[in-house]
């Protein structure tokens, strides 16, 4: 049973009201978006690809909604159909719409969800990454030299940070940032930041605030799972304050954890620490089959728009497969 998106595309005929004046647009916005969700879901490196791949496959086109004879867009003017679509939000639009798909679906809780984050490396080398100052007499020897993102910056990304965690090796960086709702594992939210050490926790109360307030019961009691590095005081006083009941795994390593006895004691919070885990399948989809391991664009507005399509994307492969099981089994 196929999951229908055309109802999802419709949403970006506002998208014209816009351009009014100077008559309908070259190319329906609907298409570049379809084309950039083939670009996701087939694993393809460049738009200058996709292009070209499109000149012959029959599926493509008929996907996009070109005709067989129709002439396929260069390059250029797909980059710029882009930002035309970020310009009015069409990504969130086409996710937002996904989302109401699958709540009639019955395949969200609505009321338990997970976080996590994840890094993605940014499109810049280390040796773009300079003094702000340019007094930079490095050059390409910046070994044993300090490198902090306070002074140097960029010159081919000005939004990638210079970010390690762990065992990791610093490299340029942005941090993706989603929540999952626990019932299946779909991606809930989605967003991205410049990365540092507490880009994960305010991604976090962010998305989980905004869960809040889209839910249609007042008088239902959220949780959220999450894995250690989400166990700060500060963070944990935020989601009781949203009356968020905190299943964040506690970290005891020579500390005393902020996540209440209480609340992990019960069953609800082991069943969130099992369910939890499900978000890593988004990332690890992202990042083999979306290629977001090692974003293709640059600046943080462009890599966000990228991270919110590849997990629409995803969501889109996990309703498929929901929607071929019987319905008491994907409840």
């Amino acid at each position: 049973k196929p999951v229908q998106i055309d109802r999802a595309t419709s949403i970006l005929s506002g998208m014209y009201a816009a351009q009014s004046q100077g008559g309908r647009p070259a190319i329906a916005p609907e298409k570049p978006l379809r084309a950039m969700l083939l670009q996701v879901v087939y694993s393809i490196r460049s738009e200058r690809q996709l292009m070209e791949q499109t000149q012959y496959n029959l599926l493509y086109r008929w996907f996009i909604g070109l005709a067989m004879d129709d002439p396929v867009w260069v390059p250029t003017v797909f980059t710029k159909n882009r930002a035309r679509l970020r310009e009015h939000d069409a990504v969130i639009e086409l996710f937002n719409e996904l989302l109401m798909l699958a709540e009639r679906g019955g395949w969200l809780s609505g009321e338990h969800f997970s976080v996590d984050g994840t890094r993605n490396q940014a499109w810049a080398s280390h040796k773009s990454f300079v003094r702000e100052d340019g007094d930079d007499q490095d050059g390409d020897n910046f070994k044993g030299k300090p490198r902090r993102n306070e002074t140097h910056a960029s010159g081919t990304d000005a939004d990638a940070r210079l970010y390690r965690k762990g065992n990791t090796g610093s490299e340029l960086r942005y941090m993706g940032h989603t929540l999952s709702d626990n019932r299946h594992g779909l991606i809930a939210s989605a967003m991205v930041t410049t990365a540092d050490g507490h880009a994960e926790r305010e991604a976090a109360k962010a998305m989980i605030n905004d869960a809040v307030q889209a839910t249609n019961n007042p008088q239902s009691r959220i949780t959220l799972g999450a894995d250690k590095g989400y166990d700060a005081k500060a963070f944990i006083e935020a989601l009781t304050d949203m009356k968020v009941s905190p299943h964040v795994a506690q970290n005891t390593s020579g500390r005393r954890s902020a996540v209440p006895e209480v609340t992990a004691a019960t069953e609800g919070y082991s069943i969130s620490q099992q369910k939890r885990k499900l978000i890593e399948q988004g990332f690890g989809w992202a990042k083999t089959i979306g290629n977001m391991r090692q974003v293709m664009v640059r600046g943080l507005q462009k890599v966000d728009q990228m991270f919110v399509l590849t997990m629409a994307a995803y969501n889109l492969t996990r309703m498929r497969s929901l929607a071929e099981l019987r319905p008491e089994a994907a409840q």
